[in-house]
């Protein structure tokens, strides 16, 4: 059997830019402003559940997760740090990480449906990039030196 290779979401692709690609996931930054909101999606094609995953991936998703957390919080400082792989709109397997701060718009209630995304404007966009690349870039080398297992 010939494996398709792997498409993202076109929803996802729509609502965010990628930053990054690690061992697993592409690391994406969802399009709106009012939160550090990061997103993994494990490209492997099929996948809807994390116990889809083969049981390695398995780990090196929990292991890029975990990193990706750590890295939010050393950046963002968050008072709070929500992480979900909710799929109901879009199926296609996918971890979000959001920051969240007792000021936000949303807080203390989750960040789907609160108000009206706000899509970065050119500069900011630029500026959190960044931000994050390094980290990001700093983060795919740890994974692959360590086989993800960290």
């Amino acid at each position: 059997m010939i494996e398709s290779p792997f498409q993202l979401d076109a929803r996802l692709a729509e609502d965010t830019q990628e930053l990054a690609r690690w061992p697993l996931s592409r690391v994406l930054l969802m399009d709106d402003a009012r939160y550090p909101w990061l997103i993994l999606v494990p490209e492997r094609d099929g996948v809807t559940e994390l116990i889809d995953l083969e049981p390695s991936d398995q780990a090196l998703m929990w292991a890029e997760s975990l990193l990706l957390g750590r890295l939010m919080r050393s950046v963002f400082k968050p008072d709070k740090l929500n992480v979900a792989a909710l799929g109901n709109v879009v199926a296609q397997l996918h971890v979000h990480h959001v920051a969240r701060f007792r000021g936000d718009e949303a807080w203390p209630a989750p960040v789907w449906g609160a108000g009206q995304p706000r899509r970065y404007e050119a500069r900011e966009l630029s500026a959190i990039r960044s931000l994050l690349e390094p980290e990001l870039e700093a983060g795919a080398t740890q994974l692959s030196q360590s086989g993800g297992y960290s």
